[in-house]
């Protein structure tokens, strides 16, 4: 069972909460201090009073659906958000696993929207709430995008689930063969996945025109997640008539995090500015 909080939190910058405070969704029963790195997490960063501007952001560090890059895709970007006046939820998601997950594909999802449902349950101030991914945490926050209306996890009180607005950066978007990143789609889907799952799994598949509008930021020699997995979602965004922006860099490769050392254009300043005229 989830519990909702109708209490609003007063987090100190990097304050952890168990992500859940029952029974995890979709586990096994497990020793869980054999697996406590894969106990899912969330932290909390708050804006001094005099720049809170009423605004939340989710943050899904990347790696590959093997490990997660929590500092500088997840505690770094925190506290960058914090100086431009937002408020910044880091969160520590479950890797894929047999080993403790009944469907392992599924285990990071249910995290991504119970991370959204505890933000709008917690922190009920906030008037928009987005959320940031990178890499494979990118495909998260893209899988969030296209499934508010498919709940993985129980919602009672039926809160959106739904972010306001999105960054995708350098983002694992399709599971096909020609473009997917394969270590992100053998961590979530197993070496033989079906063309359902595959499908099921390729954000671009999915767009609807009630998505929230959606940031880019992808480097054109990426050899690790080519940028055409930015283009694709870009392509169904645009069919679907959602608002999206690509900022590229020539070079950068993949997971620079907030600083491409090739290119003195900093996207997270970008980024705050288009969120800031949505």
């Amino acid at each position: 069972m989830i519990i909702l909080f109708s209490v609003v939190f007063q987090a100190t910058a990097q304050e952890k909460f168990a992500l859940y405070n029952d029974k995890i969704p979709n586990s096994i029963n497990t020793d869980t201090a054999r697996y406590n790195r894969n106990i899912p997490e969330i932290f909390v960063y708050k804006p001094s009073a005099a720049l809170d501007k009423g605004m939340g952001v989710l943050i899904i560090p990347g790696g590959g659906y093997a490990h997660i890059a929590m500092d500088h895709e997840g505690h770094d970007v925190a506290k960058e958000l914090n100086k431009a006046g937002f408020t910044a939820f880091v969160l520590k998601y479950r890797l894929p696993s047999p080993n403790i997950m009944v469907d392992k594909s599924i285990g990071p999802i249910q995290d991504a929207q119970r991370a959204m449902q505890y933000i709008r349950s917690g922190f009920p101030l906030l008037h928009k709430v987005g959320v940031i991914g990178f890499s494979a945490g990118g495909h998260l926050a893209s899988t969030l995008l296209i499934s508010s209306k498919r709940g993985f996890i129980a919602n009672p009180s039926q809160l959106s689930l739904a972010p306001d607005f999105a960054g995708l950066i350098y983002p694992v978007i399709s599971m096909t063969d020609a473009i997917t990143h394969n270590g992100s789609r053998i961590n979530l889907l197993g070496e033989n996945p079906s063309p359902e799952q595959i499908a099921k799994f390729s954000s671009e598949q999915h767009v609807t025109s009630d998505l929230c509008p959606v940031f880019f930021v992808h480097a054109k020699d990426d050899k690790a997640v080519p940028i055409e997995n930015s283009y694709v979602m870009i392509k169904a965004l645009d069919k679907a008539h959602v608002k999206n922006k690509l900022l590229t860099y020539e070079e950068g490769g993949h997971g620079f995090g907030l600083i491409n050392k090739t290119s003195s254009v900093a996207w997270l300043d970008s980024f705050v500015d288009w969120v800031n005229h949505l």
